[in-house]
């Protein structure tokens, strides 16, 4: 993708960002007249950019390389832990904490139950108090972390930094998350929907360049819900809770919904649901739907034992199917043809469901126009929303637009 500077003293940091988002992409070094090409910048401009990112510590010279006439050029290297970010995934059922680097990379981590039956406040002291000691022991220099990003599910309120009553996570209800993180450790803190923050993570560390910035990302934690990035940006809508897909039609059978209505993909692919289903063929012991923690794990029980048990892998296929369907409305909805599967319940069940669910898309008599579509697992595993969160952070720091507090750390930690 092309990116175009402007040669403007004014919107240097929009230059700055653009420079840097060359430089962190190649892997094997790019030079100055490389970017010059790429850009239309001006080869003083890349110049003045490339020593502010020199001084700053954010990318490195390499050797010299020759590629045709004239003098050898100097490559620029990024330098990974030059900068560092905090990301945390409140999930219902655990609470995952990262530190990653300017690549995406995970530098420390640490997960652990979600509390059940505490007050929020509790929780969130229990989350300040973890990430401290993440900090200490996690063999990092606190002056290179730059922020906290914070993901949580929907519906959450950006601009108040707030939780605002997610199905899952009774009791929270306006919920300052944001800012008592913020306090807590006097940095900057972003709050944002978990898979929003998981669709950060796959443009900013999954590897997708093939995708050309296009792709959704169908994310399985305790509940489900769809990313979307168009042209390497992630989409977030009027109100940053974009991708409530739990009420798509899968089905015309199952249990009846909240709504009213039998299908739901939130009925259909609940793990609850599933592992109860399971409970009742014998497979395992039944759990509570409220007990988000005991659902995660038995889930996980389940599918290890997959391989062994009929009854579970008709479950798993089944589970397969619904997810298909959906993924086939999806991508006649966006015309897009990658879809990333994303979450911690879908790390447990992708090795029994994928190709499952590949097939039925590539099959499906309902795709509008049907094209290849790429269906992959997640680089990012389990963890993708809590790297996201991370990852959200370098992204507001190094984005092309206005500073923000994220980036004035960024340029003097």
């Amino acid at each position: 993708m092309r990116r175009r500077g402007a040669n403007l003293p004014t919107i240097g940091g929009f230059n700055q960002a653009v420079v840097f988002d060359i430089v962190r992409r190649a892997s094997g070094g790019v030079s100055r007249t490389e970017i010059t090409a790429q850009t239309d910048l001006s080869a003083q401009t890349v110049s003045n950019v490339a020593r502010r990112l020199l001084d700053g510590g954010l990318v490195r010279e390499g050797d010299k390389v020759s590629s045709g006439p004239g003098k050898p050029r100097t490559t620029l290297h990024l330098v990974p832990d030059a900068r560092l970010a905090i990301g945390i995934h409140l999930d219902p059922a655990r609470i995952t904490y990262s530190i990653v680097d300017l690549l995406g990379r995970v530098v420390a981590r640490h997960s652990t139950a979600t509390p059940g039956g505490q007050a929020p406040g509790d929780v969130e002291q229990s989350m300040i108090s973890t990430t401290r000691s993440l900090i200490e022991q996690g063999d990092v220099d606190p002056r290179r972390i730059i922020g906290i990003g914070v993901a949580a599910p929907g519906p959450v309120d950006i601009e108040r930094g707030s939780v605002n009553d997610p199905p899952l996570l009774p009791g929270w209800n306006d919920v300052p998350l944001r800012d008592a993180l913020a306090d807590a450790f006097d940095m900057p803190t972003v709050l944002v929907k978990d898979v929003t923050s998981a669709t950060v993570g796959e443009l900013w560390a999954g590897g997708h360049e093939q995708a050309g910035g296009d792709l959704a990302v169908f994310y399985m934690g305790s509940g489900v819900g769809l990313g979307i990035a168009l042209e390497h940006t992630a989409l977030r809508g009027a109100t940053a809770n974009l991708g409530d897909i739990g009420h798509l039609r899968v089905s015309s059978g199952g249990p009846v919904c909240k709504c009213g209505r039998r299908g739901c993909l939130g009925d259909a692919v609940s793990p609850a649901r599933i592992v109860n289903a399971a409970a009742a063929m014998g497979a395992g012991e039944a759990v509570a739907p409220s007990d988000h923690a005991a659902v995660a794990i038995a889930f996980a029980a389940m599918c290890d034992r997959a391989d062994a048990d009929e009854a579970v892998r008709g479950l798993l296929d089944e589970l397969a199917e619904h997810i298909a369907e959906a993924v086939t409305q999806i991508v006649n909805l966006l015309d897009v043809s990658t879809v990333v599967m994303s979450g911690p319940i879908w790390a447990e069940a992708a090795r029994h469901t994928l190709e499952g669910v590949r097939s039925r898309v590539a099959a499906s008599t309902a795709l509008v126009l049907p094209h290849p579509v790429s269906i992959v697992d997640s680089a990012l595993g389990p963890d993708a929303a809590a790297v996201g969160a991370g990852c959200q952070v370098l992204e507001s720091a190094f984005a092309l637009g206005d500073p923000s507090p994220f980036t004035r750390r960024a340029l003097t930690a």
